[in-house]
Protein backbone atom coordinates (compact mmCIF):
# COMPACT_ATOMS: atom_id res chain seq x y z
CA UNK A 1 0.00 0.00 0.00
CA UNK A 2 1.35 3.50 -0.78
CA UNK A 3 2.88 4.65 2.06
CA UNK A 4 1.51 8.14 2.03
CA UNK A 5 -0.39 10.43 -0.76
CA UNK A 6 2.51 13.12 -0.26
CA UNK A 7 5.60 10.65 -1.36
CA UNK A 8 3.14 9.36 -3.81
CA UNK A 9 2.38 12.73 -5.76
CA UNK A 10 6.13 13.32 -5.40
CA UNK A 11 6.97 10.53 -7.82
CA UNK A 12 4.44 10.54 -9.63
CA UNK A 13 3.26 14.29 -10.76
CA UNK A 14 2.07 15.18 -13.53
CA UNK A 15 3.92 17.82 -16.18
CA UNK A 16 1.63 20.84 -17.19
CA UNK A 17 1.80 22.18 -20.45
CA UNK A 18 3.83 25.01 -18.54
CA UNK A 19 6.41 22.81 -16.81
CA UNK A 20 6.64 21.01 -20.65
CA UNK A 21 7.53 24.20 -21.95
CA UNK A 22 9.39 26.23 -19.54
CA UNK A 23 10.93 23.55 -17.22
CA UNK A 24 12.11 20.79 -19.36
CA UNK A 25 12.64 22.18 -22.60
CA UNK A 26 14.52 24.71 -22.86
CA UNK A 27 15.41 26.91 -26.15
CA UNK A 28 18.24 25.30 -27.49
CA UNK A 29 15.62 22.71 -27.56
CA UNK A 30 13.40 24.58 -29.68
CA UNK A 31 16.40 25.13 -32.66
CA UNK A 32 16.84 21.59 -32.91
CA UNK A 33 14.11 19.60 -35.03
CA UNK A 34 13.92 16.58 -33.35
CA UNK A 35 13.92 17.78 -29.99
CA UNK A 36 11.57 20.32 -31.52
CA UNK A 37 9.47 17.51 -32.36
CA UNK A 38 9.11 16.05 -29.29
CA UNK A 39 8.28 18.90 -27.54
CA UNK A 40 5.32 19.44 -30.02
CA UNK A 41 3.99 15.98 -30.01
CA UNK A 42 4.13 15.71 -25.92
CA UNK A 43 2.20 19.50 -26.16
CA UNK A 44 -0.40 17.48 -28.46
CA UNK A 45 -0.38 14.28 -25.88
CA UNK A 46 -0.95 16.73 -23.00
CA UNK A 47 -3.86 19.08 -24.26
CA UNK A 48 -5.45 15.75 -26.35
CA UNK A 49 -5.32 13.88 -22.88
CA UNK A 50 -7.39 17.28 -21.24
CA UNK A 51 -9.30 18.46 -23.84
CA UNK A 52 -10.98 15.86 -25.84
CA UNK A 53 -10.28 12.42 -23.95
CA UNK A 54 -13.70 11.17 -24.64
CA UNK A 55 -14.07 12.25 -28.47
CA UNK A 56 -10.85 10.60 -28.76
CA UNK A 57 -11.72 7.81 -26.67
CA UNK A 58 -14.97 7.06 -28.81
CA UNK A 59 -13.38 7.28 -32.25
CA UNK A 60 -10.83 4.67 -30.94
CA UNK A 61 -13.44 2.54 -29.90
CA UNK A 62 -15.39 3.11 -33.02
CA UNK A 63 -12.19 1.97 -34.80
CA UNK A 64 -12.51 -0.87 -32.87
CA UNK A 65 -15.89 -2.07 -33.60
CA UNK A 66 -15.37 -1.79 -37.41
CA UNK A 67 -12.30 -4.11 -37.58
CA UNK A 68 -14.30 -6.92 -35.39
CA UNK A 69 -12.79 -6.88 -32.12
CA UNK A 70 -14.35 -9.23 -30.14
CA UNK A 71 -16.11 -8.18 -26.62
CA UNK A 72 -14.25 -8.93 -23.15
CA UNK A 73 -16.63 -9.68 -20.21
CA UNK A 74 -15.63 -10.46 -16.86
CA UNK A 75 -17.87 -11.56 -13.99
CA UNK A 76 -18.28 -9.44 -10.34
CA UNK A 77 -17.62 -11.63 -7.48
CA UNK A 78 -21.26 -10.24 -5.97
CA UNK A 79 -22.50 -12.52 -8.36
CA UNK A 80 -21.39 -15.64 -6.43
CA UNK A 81 -22.34 -13.81 -2.95
CA UNK A 82 -24.80 -11.31 -3.35
CA UNK A 83 -24.73 -10.91 0.45
CA UNK A 84 -26.01 -14.10 1.17
CA UNK A 85 -24.06 -16.02 4.11
CA UNK A 86 -20.79 -15.68 4.62
CA UNK A 87 -18.65 -13.75 1.94
CA UNK A 88 -17.47 -16.04 -0.86
CA UNK A 89 -13.20 -15.48 -0.88
CA UNK A 90 -11.99 -13.44 -3.82
CA UNK A 91 -9.33 -16.55 -4.11
CA UNK A 92 -12.84 -18.61 -4.90
CA UNK A 93 -14.14 -15.88 -7.40
CA UNK A 94 -10.68 -15.82 -9.43
CA UNK A 95 -10.68 -19.71 -9.84
CA UNK A 96 -14.46 -20.05 -10.83
CA UNK A 97 -14.13 -17.05 -13.31
CA UNK A 98 -11.16 -18.89 -14.96
CA UNK A 99 -12.62 -22.14 -15.15
CA UNK A 100 -15.75 -20.08 -17.05
CA UNK A 101 -13.91 -18.55 -19.02
CA UNK A 102 -14.08 -14.97 -18.45
CA UNK A 103 -11.77 -12.69 -19.81
CA UNK A 104 -11.66 -10.50 -16.28
CA UNK A 105 -12.65 -10.36 -13.10
CA UNK A 106 -14.35 -6.97 -11.51
CA UNK A 107 -14.00 -7.38 -7.73
CA UNK A 108 -16.96 -6.28 -4.79
CA UNK A 109 -14.67 -4.39 -2.18
CA UNK A 110 -17.10 -5.37 0.77
CA UNK A 111 -16.38 -8.74 -0.20
CA UNK A 112 -12.44 -8.51 0.67
CA UNK A 113 -11.64 -9.61 4.21
CA UNK A 114 -7.88 -8.18 3.85
CA UNK A 115 -7.17 -5.07 2.85
CA UNK A 116 -2.93 -5.55 3.08
CA UNK A 117 -0.88 -5.06 0.40
CA UNK A 118 0.98 -8.80 0.73
CA UNK A 119 -2.94 -9.75 0.38
CA UNK A 120 -3.48 -7.84 -3.12
CA UNK A 121 -0.48 -8.99 -4.72
CA UNK A 122 -1.02 -12.54 -4.29
CA UNK A 123 -4.60 -11.84 -5.67
CA UNK A 124 -3.02 -10.07 -8.70
CA UNK A 125 -0.50 -12.91 -8.81
CA UNK A 126 -3.73 -15.47 -8.63
CA UNK A 127 -5.60 -13.83 -11.29
CA UNK A 128 -2.59 -13.67 -13.72
CA UNK A 129 -1.62 -16.88 -13.74
CA UNK A 130 -5.17 -17.31 -15.12
CA UNK A 131 -4.56 -15.16 -17.45
CA UNK A 132 -7.23 -13.34 -15.96
CA UNK A 133 -7.59 -9.64 -16.22
CA UNK A 134 -8.42 -7.76 -12.62
CA UNK A 135 -10.48 -4.99 -14.29
CA UNK A 136 -12.98 -3.36 -12.07
CA UNK A 137 -13.17 -2.40 -8.42
CA UNK A 138 -16.63 -1.98 -7.28
CA UNK A 139 -16.66 0.70 -3.86
CA UNK A 140 -19.38 2.30 -1.68
CA UNK A 141 -19.53 5.85 -0.04
CA UNK A 142 -22.20 8.25 0.80
CA UNK A 143 -21.50 11.78 -0.03
CA UNK A 144 -25.11 13.00 0.14
CA UNK A 145 -24.80 14.56 4.03
CA UNK A 146 -25.00 18.26 5.38
CA UNK A 147 -22.11 16.81 7.85
CA UNK A 148 -18.71 17.64 6.77
CA UNK A 149 -17.18 15.34 8.78
CA UNK A 150 -18.96 12.32 7.48
CA UNK A 151 -18.39 13.51 3.83
CA UNK A 152 -14.74 13.83 4.65
CA UNK A 153 -14.74 10.70 6.05
CA UNK A 154 -15.95 9.24 2.88
CA UNK A 155 -13.58 11.12 0.76
CA UNK A 156 -10.68 9.47 2.96
CA UNK A 157 -12.53 5.90 2.15
CA UNK A 158 -12.44 6.81 -1.61
CA UNK A 159 -9.40 7.79 -1.68
CA UNK A 160 -8.14 4.43 -0.01
CA UNK A 161 -9.77 2.61 -2.30
CA UNK A 162 -8.56 3.92 -5.43
CA UNK A 163 -4.90 3.10 -4.04
CA UNK A 164 -6.34 -0.43 -3.88
CA UNK A 165 -7.32 -0.34 -7.57
CA UNK A 166 -3.89 0.87 -8.08
CA UNK A 167 -2.25 -1.75 -6.53
CA UNK A 168 -4.34 -4.59 -7.55
CA UNK A 169 -3.45 -2.67 -11.15
CA UNK A 170 -7.23 -2.00 -12.02
CA UNK A 171 -7.71 0.85 -14.08
CA UNK A 172 -11.11 1.83 -13.06
CA UNK A 173 -13.54 1.92 -10.13
CA UNK A 174 -17.27 1.98 -9.33
CA UNK A 175 -18.51 4.97 -7.01
CA UNK A 176 -21.99 6.20 -5.60
CA UNK A 177 -23.16 9.56 -4.85
CA UNK A 178 -24.65 8.23 -1.89
CA UNK A 179 -28.59 8.65 -1.04
CA UNK A 180 -30.12 10.87 1.81
CA UNK A 181 -30.85 7.84 3.87
CA UNK A 182 -34.56 8.87 4.98
CA UNK A 183 -35.46 5.42 4.44
CA UNK A 184 -33.13 3.12 6.21
CA UNK A 185 -34.54 0.19 5.10
CA UNK A 186 -32.79 -0.91 1.84
CA UNK A 187 -35.21 -3.41 1.04
CA UNK A 188 -37.78 -1.18 1.61
CA UNK A 189 -36.25 1.45 -0.59
CA UNK A 190 -36.25 -0.86 -3.78
CA UNK A 191 -40.35 -1.27 -2.99
CA UNK A 192 -40.35 2.43 -3.32
CA UNK A 193 -38.34 1.79 -6.31
CA UNK A 194 -35.21 3.65 -5.31
CA UNK A 195 -37.02 6.85 -4.32
CA UNK A 196 -36.55 8.63 -1.01
CA UNK A 197 -37.66 11.41 0.48
CA UNK A 198 -35.29 14.75 1.01
CA UNK A 199 -33.46 15.45 4.50
CA UNK A 200 -36.32 18.02 5.40
CA UNK A 201 -34.57 21.28 5.49
CA UNK A 202 -32.35 20.92 2.14
CA UNK A 203 -32.22 20.55 -1.51
CA UNK A 204 -31.09 18.51 -4.20
CA UNK A 205 -28.61 21.46 -5.11
CA UNK A 206 -27.57 21.28 -1.84
CA UNK A 207 -26.89 17.56 -2.39
CA UNK A 208 -25.04 17.66 -5.75
CA UNK A 209 -22.86 20.38 -4.49
CA UNK A 210 -21.99 17.56 -1.70
CA UNK A 211 -20.80 15.32 -4.23
CA UNK A 212 -19.54 17.43 -6.63
CA UNK A 213 -17.20 18.91 -4.54
CA UNK A 214 -16.19 15.94 -2.95
CA UNK A 215 -15.60 13.91 -5.85
CA UNK A 216 -13.43 17.15 -6.74
CA UNK A 217 -11.04 16.39 -3.62
CA UNK A 218 -10.93 12.53 -5.17
CA UNK A 219 -9.83 13.32 -8.41
CA UNK A 220 -6.01 14.32 -7.81
CA UNK A 221 -4.99 11.05 -6.13
CA UNK A 222 -7.08 9.17 -8.99
CA UNK A 223 -5.27 10.40 -11.62
CA UNK A 224 -2.14 9.79 -9.82
CA UNK A 225 -3.06 6.52 -9.45
CA UNK A 226 -4.21 6.05 -13.15
CA UNK A 227 -7.46 4.85 -11.82
CA UNK A 228 -10.81 5.95 -13.72
CA UNK A 229 -13.67 7.07 -11.61
CA UNK A 230 -16.79 5.32 -13.17
CA UNK A 231 -20.28 7.06 -10.88
CA UNK A 232 -22.62 4.55 -10.94
CA UNK A 233 -26.35 5.02 -11.56
CA UNK A 234 -27.37 3.48 -8.23
CA UNK A 235 -30.14 5.47 -6.50
CA UNK A 236 -29.46 8.94 -4.63
CA UNK A 237 -28.90 11.36 -7.28
CA UNK A 238 -27.18 8.45 -9.36
CA UNK A 239 -30.73 7.18 -9.76
CA UNK A 240 -31.40 8.17 -13.22
CA UNK A 241 -28.95 9.39 -15.97
CA UNK A 242 -29.88 12.82 -16.27
CA UNK A 243 -28.02 13.02 -12.11
CA UNK A 244 -25.44 10.89 -13.04
CA UNK A 245 -24.27 13.16 -16.25
CA UNK A 246 -24.97 16.52 -14.47
CA UNK A 247 -22.25 15.67 -12.14
CA UNK A 248 -19.66 14.18 -14.34
CA UNK A 249 -20.55 17.44 -16.70
CA UNK A 250 -20.40 20.10 -14.27
CA UNK A 251 -16.64 18.29 -12.97
CA UNK A 252 -15.18 17.93 -16.39
CA UNK A 253 -12.52 15.39 -15.53
CA UNK A 254 -11.59 12.58 -17.83
CA UNK A 255 -10.51 10.74 -14.56
CA UNK A 256 -14.44 10.76 -13.82
CA UNK A 257 -16.81 8.90 -16.07
CA UNK A 258 -19.54 6.88 -15.58
CA UNK A 259 -20.30 2.83 -14.90
CA UNK A 260 -23.40 2.16 -16.88
CA UNK A 261 -25.51 -0.76 -14.44
CA UNK A 262 -27.99 -2.08 -16.84
CA UNK A 263 -30.32 -2.98 -13.53
CA UNK A 264 -30.55 0.17 -12.43
CA UNK A 265 -32.39 2.00 -14.59
CA UNK A 266 -36.34 1.22 -13.10
CA UNK A 267 -37.88 3.38 -16.08
CA UNK A 268 -37.33 4.56 -19.73
CA UNK A 269 -34.68 1.85 -19.46
CA UNK A 270 -33.06 2.11 -23.05
CA UNK A 271 -33.37 5.62 -23.34
CA UNK A 272 -31.72 6.24 -20.11
CA UNK A 273 -28.62 3.62 -21.04
CA UNK A 274 -28.61 5.51 -24.81
CA UNK A 275 -28.18 8.95 -22.48
CA UNK A 276 -25.17 7.33 -20.72
CA UNK A 277 -23.53 5.11 -22.79
CA UNK A 278 -21.14 7.92 -24.23
CA UNK A 279 -20.11 8.81 -20.69
CA UNK A 280 -19.23 4.93 -19.54
CA UNK A 281 -16.13 3.75 -18.66
CA UNK A 282 -17.27 0.29 -17.78
CA UNK A 283 -20.50 -1.59 -17.94
CA UNK A 284 -22.41 -3.64 -14.96
CA UNK A 285 -24.68 -6.59 -16.68
CA UNK A 286 -27.27 -7.58 -14.62
CA UNK A 287 -29.15 -11.00 -15.06
CA UNK A 288 -31.88 -12.33 -12.78
CA UNK A 289 -32.35 -16.12 -13.60
CA UNK A 290 -34.71 -17.47 -10.62
CA UNK A 291 -35.82 -14.21 -10.10
CA UNK A 292 -34.10 -11.40 -8.55
CA UNK A 293 -33.95 -10.71 -4.26
CA UNK A 294 -36.15 -7.19 -5.21
CA UNK A 295 -37.42 -6.81 -8.86
CA UNK A 296 -36.48 -8.73 -12.04
CA UNK A 297 -36.02 -7.07 -15.38
CA UNK A 298 -36.46 -8.51 -18.95
CA UNK A 299 -33.13 -7.18 -20.28
CA UNK A 300 -32.94 -6.94 -23.94
CA UNK A 301 -29.27 -8.05 -24.59
CA UNK A 302 -29.53 -7.38 -28.10
CA UNK A 303 -30.80 -3.88 -28.08
CA UNK A 304 -27.92 -3.21 -25.18
CA UNK A 305 -25.37 -4.39 -27.22
CA UNK A 306 -26.25 -2.02 -30.27
CA UNK A 307 -26.68 0.63 -27.84
CA UNK A 308 -23.12 0.39 -26.23
CA UNK A 309 -21.94 0.22 -30.13
CA UNK A 310 -23.48 2.85 -31.44
CA UNK A 311 -22.17 4.65 -28.56
CA UNK A 312 -18.94 3.52 -29.29
CA UNK A 313 -18.14 2.03 -25.99
CA UNK A 314 -15.55 -0.83 -26.46
CA UNK A 315 -14.62 -1.60 -22.80
CA UNK A 316 -15.20 -4.47 -20.32
CA UNK A 317 -19.04 -5.47 -19.76
CA UNK A 318 -19.12 -7.17 -16.47
CA UNK A 319 -21.75 -10.20 -15.48
CA UNK A 320 -23.39 -8.96 -12.40
CA UNK A 321 -25.90 -12.11 -11.77
CA UNK A 322 -28.90 -11.35 -9.29
CA UNK A 323 -31.28 -13.97 -9.22
CA UNK A 324 -31.39 -17.36 -6.92
CA UNK A 325 -30.56 -20.07 -8.84
CA UNK A 326 -27.37 -21.79 -8.56
CA UNK A 327 -24.60 -19.27 -9.67
CA UNK A 328 -22.56 -22.03 -10.49
CA UNK A 329 -24.93 -23.11 -12.77
CA UNK A 330 -26.85 -19.86 -13.72
CA UNK A 331 -23.46 -17.28 -14.59
CA UNK A 332 -21.88 -20.12 -17.68
CA UNK A 333 -25.31 -19.77 -19.02
CA UNK A 334 -25.64 -15.83 -18.70
CA UNK A 335 -22.08 -16.00 -20.32
CA UNK A 336 -22.65 -17.46 -23.07
CA UNK A 337 -26.30 -15.58 -23.67
CA UNK A 338 -23.88 -12.25 -23.60
CA UNK A 339 -21.38 -13.67 -25.64
CA UNK A 340 -24.54 -14.19 -28.24
CA UNK A 341 -25.74 -10.74 -28.03
CA UNK A 342 -22.47 -9.13 -28.57
CA UNK A 343 -21.03 -11.15 -31.19
CA UNK A 344 -24.33 -10.05 -33.17
CA UNK A 345 -23.35 -6.59 -33.73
Amino acid sequence: MISSRQEFSGKYSKLSIKQIGAGTYSRSHMHNPAKRRTFVQACALTLGSSIVPRLHQRATAQESHDHGRSQRFSVSTYSFWQFRGPKVPIETCIDHAARMNFDGLEILEMQMTDSSNPYLQQLKRQAHSHGLALCGFSTHQGFVSPDSTRRQDNIKKTIASIEQAYCLGIPTMRINTGRWGTIKSFDTLMANRGIEPRLEGYTDDDAYKWVIQSIEECLPVAEKCGVVLGLENHWGLGRTATGVLKIIEAIQSPWLQATLDTGNFLEDMYQQMEALAPAACFVQAKTYNGGGTWYTLDIDYPQVATILHDAGYNGWVSLEFEGKDDPLIAIPKNLKLLRHAFDRQ
